[in-house]
């Protein structure tokens, strides 16, 4: 499997997904803590992968969807965005709503 079908089927597979440099526990660069830190608060359960382990995804994953930078978030499969875009959502209430939305509808599938 390359790392195009690998990726989509990480993002298929895994409600959230959180494309990041570092883990969760020891992210890698400011931008990725800030991430990790706001899907955190939302306490749901994510998955994730560090672009650092994995040099395939490290460079395929910014063509995948069009998106040269990391942290990458998708939800339901859809990229949502970078660090930027998922604070903005964290600070409106939008992004725990999406968040828990996305864990119950793959409770119920």
């Amino acid at each position: 499997m390359d790392a195009l079908e690998r990726i989509k089927k990480q993002v298929t597979d895994n409600p959230i997904m959180l494309y990041m440099k570092g883990t969760p526990d020891f992210p890698q660069c400011g931008f990725s803590a800030r991430a990790v830190q706001a899907i955190k608060s939302c306490g749901v359960p994510f998955a994730y992968v560090n672009v650092y382990e994995d040099e395939e995804i490290y460079r395929a994953l910014p063509k995948f969807a069009n998106w040269p930078t990391f942290p990458q978030l998708y939800v339901k499969g859809e990229l949502i965005g970078g660090c930027d875009i998922t604070l903005d959502l964290h600070q409106s209430g939008e992004l725990e709503k999406m968040l828990k939305e996305a864990v119950g509808a793959k409770k119920a599938a």
